[in-house]
């Protein structure tokens, strides 16, 4: 196995302090690299930055249109969002839609990321439900589909008809057969495939036609910023920054993917130590290099040469991307 590239360093004064390594992949519309850092081939688990894959079905099948979904309720279903009341609602109107309370969910309850909403859950002695959890508008999306396909309740399951659905939309995609899959936070299986692989898929669906459901996904993030994650999130604020010209999205333990329709270019990465914030600085920086984003807006600065500072508001250090990378 190739090893990680070095993707962020944290200086204190004059000393580097630590280096985050990981492996990225950048795809041409053919599914070709165009460049890689790190070991291309790796084995990976793209996390939530899959669900634009697990959204697929949802649309290929009919689902999508059969149940009028809008934009922002294709957006929902590829957001890891907040939890915020923009969020929460607009899940419960789709669910109110479908007939089905908070119980039909598999995933688990989570408290809001969202302050606002979280203290006023605090102060009113409530427990969060399952639709606060991140990934609600992705389940919301399976409940529909398996509703279209008159399947059962434990659309979780790897062998239910969805979740089937989902990994034939991945391995075509992906371009690759899947070695296998764990069990991500939200109890859905999720699929593993090489970071090219996932890179690929993301160029797939930046070159698909108008028509796709790939293009339908896409259009949907970048229409809906603060629904795909939320008020000071990453995806959003940079999928803003781009002025809508990309559709970028997070997954756990340092995964980020981006999708460029105007060049047809998919990035997938993964921070070896699973750790955001070098994830964060390598998307900007990545953005940067291909001209989408400017080094100089906020957006970027809060990621790449962002200052580090101390509770009593001291400037301590900088997080900011290895020069490889930019």
């Amino acid at each position: 196995m190739i090893s990680p590239a070095p993707f962020a360093e944290i200086w204190r004064g004059p000393f580097l302090e630590s280096v985050h390594s990981g492996h990225a992949v950048i795809c041409d519309s053919s599914g070709q690299i165009m460049d890689a850092w790190g070991d291309p081939d790796a084995i990976v688990l793209p996390r939530s930055s899959s669900k634009m894959m697990q959204a697929l079905p949802l649309i290929r099948s009919g689902a999508a249109d059969a149940f009028n979904l809008t934009t922002q309720q294709l957006a929902l279903a590829c957001a890891s969002h907040q939890g915020a009341t923009i969020h929460v609602d607009a899940v419960g109107d789709w669910m109110k839609d479908l007939g089905l309370k908070d119980e039909a969910f598999r995933c688990g309850p989570q408290e809001s990321r969202d302050r606002a909403t979280m203290v006023a859950q605090i102060r009113a002695h409530e427990s969060p439900c399952r639709i606060h959890n991140n990934c609600s508008g992705k389940h919301a999306g399976f409940l529909t589909l398996a509703r279209h396909l008159g399947a059962g309740p434990d659309y979780t399951d790897p062998d239910h008809p969805v979740q089937r659905a989902c990994l034939e939309a991945f391995e075509d995609v992906t371009q690759q057969k899947s070695p296998g899959y764990g069990i991500d936070g939200c109890s859905a299986p999720n699929y593993a495939a090489t970071l090219h692989g996932v890179a690929r898929a993301m160029a797939h669906f930046a070159a698909a036609g108008s028509d796709s459901a790939e293009t339908r996904l896409h259009q949907a993030m970048r229409l809906h910023p603060e629904l795909v994650a939320g008020e000071g999130r990453a995806c959003t604020e940079l999928m803003r920054a781009c002025d809508g010209k990309v559709a970028l999205k997070t997954g756990a333990e340092g995964f980020f993917v981006a999708i460029l329709p105007e060049r047809g270019i998919g990035i997938a990465l993964k921070a070896a130590c699973g750790t955001t914030r070098a994830a964060e600085a390598a998307i900007a920086a990545l953005l940067v290099r291909l001209g989408a984003l400017d080094a100089n807006h906020p957006a970027a600065l809060k990621r790449i040469n962002a200052p580090i500072t101390n509770w009593d508001g001291l400037r301590t250090g900088i997080l900011k991307p290895a020069a490889g990378l930019l």
